[in-house]
């Protein structure tokens, strides 16, 4: 199978994939009309790539255009699980629509900037202070409630599997838990019914590489958010167990014509990740 990248460390142990810079996609548009697919490529190149040359991509175009913009993504998890959302309000940013939101949702709450990650652009509204410094700094209102929690959970999903996760417990400063606010990673059980909610989401919407924010108030999971690209340094030898997972999923969909393809990695433990099953809902169950 001849594969070409756009982002060599994502693919560093995939010996079938060819490298090639983003922005020089147009000097080599032979070796991607010839390749049997793109991995990794930036979300600026996936109309060419797909409308243009008519190229599989992975991660899927589904993960593109859901997780570029929390906006669109908390309106597509509307869709497939509703119950699982925390409480949320979209408005267009005016002065009428603020007064609304403000006066709807119990303070404390959450407010965000729709396109932003690491934990950049979420703010804990506490007064009318927050709101008005927040109002200026994002063009569209999306606002959350808050939920009672001190930790979330980061559930890894490539290809049609769980593959992993961990913990993020708070950081020192409160709020926060992502690990680029200083959020501290611990290993621990996955809740059956996080994964339950992740599997439904992410074969619903047609995810097949994100790294989704589970909360669990008591038993019960809400969706945040997922993230298509995401960090590897939750748990040891995740990144190795996600090379062989996309792999897999790339051997079965794309090429199975070509089972003696060879495998990113040869570890001796490439056991896709299951969730228990003793005492988890199935995924008519979760919502």
């Amino acid at each position: 199978m001849q594969l070409i990248s756009f982002d060599p460390y994502r693919t560093l142990h995939f010996p079938q994939a060819h490298y090639l810079k983003p922005e020089l996609m147009n000097h080599h548009l032979d070796l991607l009309i010839a390749a049997d697919g793109i991995l990794f490529p930036q979300y600026w190149q996936i109309n060419a790539l797909l409308y243009g040359l008519k190229k599989r991509v992975f991660p899927s175009p589904a993960s593109y255009y859901i997780g570029h913009d929390k906006v669109e993504m908390t309106r597509c998890f509307q869709t497939i699980a509703p119950q699982h959302v925390p409480w949320t309000l979209i408005e267009a940013n005016t002065p009428a629509n603020a007064e609304r939101v403000w006066d709807t949702l119990p303070v404390p709450f959450v407010a965000k900037i729709p396109k932003s990650s690491m934990g950049d652009g979420v703010f804990l509204i506490e007064n009318q202070a927050d709101w008005v410094r927040y109002l200026a700094l994002s063009p569209v209102i999306y606002a959350q409630e808050y939920l009672p929690i001190d930790r979330d959970l980061r559930i890894v999903w490539v290809g049609d599997q769980i593959v992993g996760g961990y913990w993020r417990m708070q950081a020192e400063r409160g709020f926060y838990n992502n690990v680029a606010k200083g959020g501290q990673i611990e290993a621990g059980i996955l809740p059956p019914e996080a994964c339950a909610l992740v599997e439904k989401l992410a074969l619903g919407l047609g995810i097949d590489h994100g790294g989704f924010d589970i909360a669990m108030v008591g038993h019960y999971p809400y969706v945040f958010e997922f993230n298509r690209l995401f960090g590897n340094q939750g748990l040891s030898g995740l990144q190795g167990k996600i090379d062989d997972a996309i792999h897999d999923y790339l051997g079965r969909i794309w090429s199975d014509d070509e089972p003696g393809s060879p495998h990113p990695h040869q570890s001796p433990d490439t056991t896709p990740y299951n969730p228990p099953e003793i005492g988890g809902p199935d995924l008519h169950q979760v919502v």
